[in-house]
């Protein structure tokens, strides 16, 4: 899966940087959100493939911290391109006239480092977090990756501070992403319901359904992740939830957007033809 993963979202890179086609907004984001989920599965699964070949399922603290700090990071770097890209889409149908002008590359390259800024703040918050907790020797995690809500059920000090850290945490830096997808969606339902044709209507939705099926299998599974963790006293559940969260959710996006998008499909039969 994980080869299949980096596969299908390298493919996206190149077939959108080969095509000058696809050189717009929308692709652009794209793009950058492949890259952000190579990396946000490079943060877990390649050490869990070292384990099982060594038979060995130790993590140093260090180790440990380094990967909250880069899977939340690039976690929140999905996050954040998802609503960009949810602003790409609600600028397109509610304004197109004023698209090139709106959507123009300095502001995209904005966007993008506002995404970053944003990414590495939670990232930075959440490793400092960890960094407060004192934990016993030996410590069994019942997960494959460092999840910080199960780190924090295994700290030998008191969490009760960190737990409403956690939650404030989650209201921003969660919250805000889905609320600026919620406002776009609600713009771009408005507008395309004030659209006359079915023919128009379907059109102008058809642009969002690639977007809305990733939107809800990164969202529907995270929210799983992390509600399991707190509530769920089986962790096999949730380890479960984890896994389709930062592994799945990254090898299925390439093949959303490129089985619902013809201009993908393209490029992609282009770039095969280039290497054949």
């Amino acid at each position: 899966m994980y080869l299949v993963t980096m596969l299908g979202n390298l493919l996206i890179i190149l077939a959108i940087s080969s095509d000058s086609d696809l050189h717009t907004p929308m692709y652009f984001f794209l793009s950058n959100l492949s890259i952000a989920d190579i990396c946000f599965t490079s943060t877990t699964v390649p050490k869990v493939i070292l384990d099982i070949q060594s038979h060995s399922r130790v993590i140093s603290y260090a180790g440990c911290l380094s990967q909250v700090s880069f899977f939340n990071f690039f976690g929140c770097m999905d996050s954040t391109l998802l609503t960009v890209m949810a602003y790409d889409r609600f600028v397109a149908i509610c304004y197109p006239l004023h698209y090139s002008v709106i959507m123009n590359p300095h502001r995209c390259s904005l966007l993008l480092l506002v995404s970053f800024l944003f990414s590495l703040l939670d990232s930075l918050l959440h490793c400092l977090m960890i960094s407060q907790l004192s934990f016993c020797t030996n410590m069994e995690i019942p997960d494959f990756f460092c999840d910080p809500p199960q780190l924090l059920k295994l700290a030998c000090n008191d969490t009760s501070t960190h737990q409403i850290l956690v939650y404030f945490n989650g209201a921003i830096f969660v919250g805000i992403p889905i609320s600026g997808i919620f406002f776009s969606y609600y713009k771009i339902v408005s507008s395309i319901l004030k659209i006359s044709s079915s023919g128009g209507k379907y059109k102008a939705f058809s642009t969002c359904g690639s977007h809305l099926s990733v939107v809800s299998l990164f969202y529907g599974t995270g929210l799983g992740v992390y509600l399991g963790s707190a509530v769920s006293h089986f962790p096999r559940k949730g380890a479960g939830a984890s896994v389709v969260y930062a592994v799945i959710t990254p090898m299925l996006n390439p093949f959303i957007y490129s089985l619902r998008n013809r201009d993908i499909k393209r490029a992609l039969q282009r770039l095969l033809n280039r290497t054949a």
